[in-house]
């Protein structure tokens, strides 16, 4: 009987169903508005069409509800490392996780 698998996440995630723009590539930026599958402090997960390395750099902008921050909404730029890619959904879209490494806050628009 196999153990069961020990929990290594180290911060709250939450399921956000908010819009995200993701910015990644080797050689040329590809920009992609994208579905969230949860976030959290120190990184996120989200549905991407295209494969990405692991290991890669990745930037994403988006913007957090009210809920969460208990305030206003907030736009959040940030710049991070793809630490796994999930094998596709049935639609074909890839489970992309990625760590944060730097982030800011926007002006509202």
């Amino acid at each position: 009987m196999a153990e069961p698998q020990q929990e290594k996440r180290g911060a709250r995630r939450f399921a956000l169903r908010v819009p995200v723009t993701v910015d990644h590539g080797e050689t040329t930026t590809q920009r992609e508005v994208v579905q969230i599958r949860d976030v959290s402090a120190r990184g996120i997960c989200f549905y991407l069409d295209a494969a990405v390395a692991q290991g890669s750099s990745i930037g994403f902008t988006l913007t957090l509800p009210p809920e969460i921050t208990l305030t206003e909404s907030i736009r959040v730029q940030c710049k991070g490392r793809v630490v796994r890619v999930d094998d596709a959904r049935d639609d074909g879209k890839l489970a992309v996780a990625a760590v944060i490494e730097e982030y800011q806050f926007l002006p509202e628009a």
